[in-house]
């Protein structure tokens, strides 16, 4: 009995079997459309079309006169800007998803009150929200923001705003601080974010200013194998 599944998605499957098993690792090249066509009895546009589906999805990515290759699909951030996550999430083509941890009011202990600039015991806002690019968490952020500046943070509907929103059309950002590194995730992160604890994560600690005043103090920490930052410099 032959198969009923269009050729076109018999050889966009075949290929992407052979990429999320490893056959076809990251910087592999693939088979080229005149093969493929070959191999699967079609013709050359058949095979393109299914290369096309793939490297519009992410998978893969064209260079003229070399061929085409399977792409390194971690989600990215740029490292010297501060992006909303959600529309990163769509430009990807992605879908985009949050699950709120924690919202409250707190008492800032010294190293808050020293992150943020405030004096100890002074009450801050606090978020703890997972976010989400097609269902697989990619960012745990645990956030405190000075309620001086940003009065209305608790009451805002993160399941449709991001904090990034919120912070952005309370106060312009114009000013950050990243600091990275590796780290391995507490029992209770590992959970929210659906990973073994022995797995490296990015850590980032970022602080974000308007004008003079320090308005939010982030810890977000990524997945190592589903996240990775960029930063470029030009002269």
């Amino acid at each position: 009995m032959s198969n009923p599944t269009p050729r076109f998605l018999q050889i966009k499957q075949y290929l992407l079997d052979a990429i999320q098993t490893g056959e076809f690792a990251v910087h592999h090249k693939i088979p080229p459309e005149e093969q493929l066509a070959r191999d699967f009895g079609v013709s050359r546009m058949t095979a393109n079309k299914a290369i096309r589906d793939l490297v519009q999805e992410g998978y893969l990515v064209r260079q003229a006169g070399l061929g085409t290759f399977v792409t390194d699909r971690k989600s990215e951030s740029p490292l010297a800007e501060v992006n909303n996550i959600a529309e990163e999430v769509r430009l990807r083509g992605h879908q985009y998803s949050s699950r709120v941890l924690l919202c409250e009011e707190v008492s800032a202990d010294d190293e808050i009150a020293l992150r943020l600039g405030v004096r100890v015991g002074s009450r801050v806002f606090h978020s703890i929200i997972v976010h989400r690019e097609n269902a697989i968490p990619i960012q745990l952020e645990n956030r405190y923001v000075n309620p001086r500046w940003v009065p209305n943070y608790l009451s805002s509907d993160f399941s449709h705003q991001t904090p990034n929103e919120v912070l952005v059309a309370a106060c312009p950002i114009t000013d950050l601080e990243h600091v990275v590194e590796a780290v391995l995730p507490d029992p209770e992160s590992a959970q929210w974010l659906d990973i073994a604890s022995h797995q490296p994560c990015l850590s980032m600690i970022r602080r974000t200013w308007s004008g003079d005043h320090l308005i939010s103090y982030a810890r977000l920490l990524h997945p190592g194998d589903r996240y990775k930052l960029r930063s470029s410099l030009r002269h």
